[in-house]
């Protein structure tokens, strides 16, 4: 298990970072290796400390942050937080068979705003790009690694049909799925 500690407006202190390391461990039974995890410890106006981690393993990111007044009992809240998430995936994976389709290249890029807002003659400036390979995963799949990871919406494959779907969070707190209609 890789585990980076960055403290960011404290001093480095080898005890809080061997502490990291060892309720990290914990999270070692539910996923399988290599694990990767990058951790962030930081106080904020003296009294906010603030425990934030970011695990990738085996093609899952899981993500969870703790913010209270001592920053071992934020460690140990986010590890907790982390703990819950794994158990809930494991369950749900052991529950579902595996997707049986073909893996996806997908780019991302992000474009200057202002070079489209100005009617730039040369096209949008393209700020970064990022290419990386999307799984097939059943709704149920996706909406689950989108809790995972914290975000408002995924795009993904569906496994049925090998389109690109994206199911997003909606206001009211119930999802939506944006599917391709068939012709």
């Amino acid at each position: 298990m890789q585990i980076a500690v960055t403290f960011r407006h404290m001093d480095a202190s080898d005890s809080l970072k061997s502490y990291v390391e060892e309720k990290l461990a914990r999270v070692k039974k539910y996923i399988e290796e290599p694990i990767d995890a990058q951790v962030a410890l930081s106080v904020e106006k003296k009294i906010r400390h603030k425990a934030e981690v970011a695990i990738t393993a085996k093609g899952i990111t899981i993500k969870g942050s703790e913010e209270t007044n001592d920053m071992y009992a934020a460690i140990d809240a986010m590890v907790d937080k982390i703990e819950r998430q794994l158990k809930r995936y494991k369950e749900k994976i052991k529950n579902h068979k595996p997707a049986a389709g073909k893996e996806r290249q997908v780019e991302k890029t992000v474009l200057a705003a202002q070079s489209i807002d100005e009617g730039n003659p040369e096209g949008p400036v393209i700020i970064r790009s990022h290419s990386f390979q999307v799984k097939p995963m059943s709704v149920e799949e996706a909406v689950m690694q989108m809790d995972l990871l914290n975000k408002e919406f995924l795009v993904f494959t569906d496994d049925r049909t090998e389109d690109i779907n994206v199911v997003y969070r909606r206001k009211d707190g119930n999802y939506g799925l944006i599917a391709p209609q068939s012709k």
